[in-house]
């Protein structure tokens, strides 16, 4: 699963370094015209993923097998990335990234949904941290890779590298071994014998030695339920403040990510004169410490709960964003100095790289807390299948709105005002999210009965 997640967020980003010399060299446009296609084509992609997503969760909670609707996405995604690779018109470019951006969405809706039905609520910190590891090396590694494989060794040999990834994907697919595979229950009874009054209250004269065929009888009945309606599932959900908090932390994550890759090649190339290779590299500053720190942050999160941790990232995410903006700015004269302004970028970077794994994956473990506590109360509140395709595909509209979102704020800015005032925007926006998850997200989690017998 986390290979689907990296696969798809590297193939995101890695068009970030090359995409001034697809559109100048090979599609022969005019340089006036890159930044405002380049924030046209990361909008697509993320407004291709807002309205695909909850159509593809709809779906994906109808099936048992997982693993059909994942290699259809990584197929897909191999489909798009090759289109956008052979590109030499902007109408096959666009294309390709629209098919990229429907794939995308697949495999975070049915891969999130996996681990949800996997793993049980109490190492939900932990395995999501190590899954943002994952996605965080795939958004920001896919610029680094890709700057780094085309400086060095060219347009093609850059290319081979996220078609690899995902025939390596395909096969990590064909193997995979799917928890429903393991346990034909429900996501939240995968333990029949930890609940049996749930089961037995449902069905007169089963006894909890039944449990299996008693969950197969429920199974085909619960569809009629109301509860199981398609809008149903979000009209409970999005009654909790905590889910309309843990959501717009997860937007304001995806902005911020997206507006990184839409601005940063153009401001490092104004600012400090550089190319594919350092800017490659400053994503990497970016990247390594999620992939170091995700599991351990994680662990952080399951022992203190999310309110502190978010809050605590959100509000040191602003004074690096204002810091970074200032960089290489002769209004500035103790950081305007290219050379001192270089390494400061790179320590905001690394910094920055640091305080978002506190904040990263929040929306979606609140979203799977609220959802857990609900069917704890109701087995059945969401179907008999449980709601976890509806779970990530909720958290992936609203990660696809930040990446649409992102890329026109922040392109709109870098513009109209600089990169400097662009950063001082989003540094004032952190701390109104600091605020907000200090003020709804969950804080130190209780452990419930089933959870403390299994």
């Amino acid at each position: 699963m986390t290979i689907a997640l990296f696969a798809e967020t590297f193939l995101f980003g890695f068009l970030v370094p090359i995409l001034s010399y697809m559109l100048e060299g090979r599609l022969q446009l005019d340089p006036s015209r890159t930044q405002p296609l380049t924030s046209t084509l990361f909008t697509v992609h993320g407004f291709v993923g807002l309205v695909s997503a909850p159509i593809i969760a709809h779906f994906a909670d109808k099936t048992q097998n997982r693993k059909i609707p994942l290699l259809i996405a990584l197929a897909g995604c191999f489909a798009g990335t090759l289109m956008v690779a052979l590109a030499r018109s902007l109408v096959i470019l666009f294309i390709g990234r629209v098919f990229q951006s429907i794939s995308g969405s697949a495999a975070w809706v049915v891969g999130f949904a996996v681990m949800s039905d996997a793993v049980p609520m109490r190492d939900m910190g932990k395995t999501m941290g190590i899954a943002m590891s994952f996605v965080t090396a795939g958004i920001v590694g896919g610029p680094m890779v890709g700057g780094i494989m085309f400086q060095l060794f060219g347009y093609w040999p850059a290319w081979s590298v996220p078609l690899t990834v995902l025939v390596l994907d395909i096969i990590a697919r064909l193997i995979m071994i799917e928890p429903r595979a393991l346990s034909p229950s429900p996501s939240f009874s995968r333990k029949p014998d930890s609940a049996p009054e749930e089961t037995t209250g449902l069905l007169s004269g089963d006894s909890p030695g039944n449990a299996q065929n008693s969950n197969k009888y429920v199974d085909d009945d619960m569809p009629a339920k109301p509860s199981s309606a398609p809008l149903e599932f979000y009209r409970v959900v999005l009654r909790e403040p905590r889910v309309w908090t843990g959501l717009a932390s997860l937007l304001m994550t995806s902005s911020l990510m997206s507006s990184f890759n839409t601005t940063l090649p153009a401001h490092l190339r104004d600012a400090f004169g550089w190319g594919s290779l350092p800017i490659g590299m400053m994503f990497l500053c970016l990247q390594a410490p999620g992939m170091v720190l995700g599991g351990p942050f994680g662990m952080i999160r399951d022992c203190c709960g999310l309110r502190i941790p978010n809050a605590i990232g959100w509000f040191l995410t602003a004074p690096l964003l204002c810091l970074m903006g200032i960089t290489g700015n002769p209004h500035f004269p103790w950081v305007g100095d290219v050379s001192h302004g270089k390494t400061l970028f790179s320590c905001c970077m690394i910094g920055l790289g640091t305080v978002l794994i506190l904040v990263r994956g929040a929306g979606a473990i609140q979203l799977t807390c609220v959802v857990r506590e609900l069917q704890a109360k109701d087995p059945f509140i969401f179907g008999s299948q449980g709601g976890s395709s509806r779970v990530f595909s909720t958290s992936e509209v609203v990660y696809s709105l930040g990446m649409t979102i992102g890329p026109l704020i922040s392109g709109l800015l870098f513009e109209k005002v600089g990169f400097c005032l662009m950063n001082i925007v989003f540094a004032i926006a952190c701390v109104a999210m600091a605020s907000l998850s200090f003020t709804w997200l969950d804080g130190r989690p209780e452990p419930s009965v089933s959870e403390s017998e299994a």
